[in-house]
């Protein structure tokens, strides 16, 4: 369960793109929003705002939780940064939770993000509870599975600019998306962080 130098930069430079690039949604300015969902947005920028302060937090400082460099040599700050990400996932979850019911697309992507809200809410819970526990090695599955599901900011992007690239239909688009962005993500993450056996042990 060891993230390589090259992914680990991977996804570094990929969050932080998405950051700056979605940090213009903070201006309130209502013409950065996407004209499907500028009505819906507007009518709850209370609830918007607070998701989008709280995933942008944890999709910048995320990735640093995953420097051994960091973590090895700056034990106080890595805690530091580890709490700071916590916030952000429990700030943005519940954001998103309270946009989820008005999500552009229906009911079906308004589950779809009601799910990775709970999914994302519950694995940075484990997290935390399993480091306080001192079970660093379960933390460490956690947080992987965390993050994966707040790297979702960033894979639904990638998949709304290639749907629109590709002149799809908007609104089945962006429901599918809604499921697409974390579910694989999620899976992947799981895969990457199962138990394995251990040397000399039966299969």
């Amino acid at each position: 369960m060891r993230i390589t130098r090259a992914g680990w930069a991977v996804m570094t430079v990929l969050s932080t793109l998405i950051v700056a690039v979605s940090a213009k949604y903070l201006s309130f300015d209502p013409a950065v929003f996407i004209e499907q969902q500028r009505a819906t947005y507007l009518s709850h920028e209370v609830p918007l705002y607070i998701h989008i302060f709280g995933a942008l937090t944890a999709l910048l400082v995320g990735p640093w939780q995953f420097s051994r460099r960091l973590r090895n040599r700056r034990p106080r700050l890595h805690r530091r940064i580890g709490v700071t990400y916590l916030i952000g996932c429990l700030v943005g979850g519940a954001g998103a939770l309270l946009m989820a019911p008005v999500a552009y697309g229906g009911a079906v992507s308004g589950t779809g993000f009601a799910c990775l809200a709970v999914a994302w809410l519950v694995t940075g819970g484990a997290g935390l509870r399993a480091i306080l526990d001192g079970r660093v090695v379960d933390h460490r599955r956690w947080m992987v599975r965390s993050f994966a599901l707040t790297f979702a900011a960033v894979t639904l992007r990638l998949m709304l600019t290639v749907a629109m690239a590709a002149h799809l239909d908007f609104r089945t688009s962006y429901t599918a998306i809604a499921w697409l962005c974390w579910v694989p993500n999620l899976l992947l993450a799981c895969w990457f962080t199962r138990r394995r056996p251990a040397a000399g042990a039966p299969a």
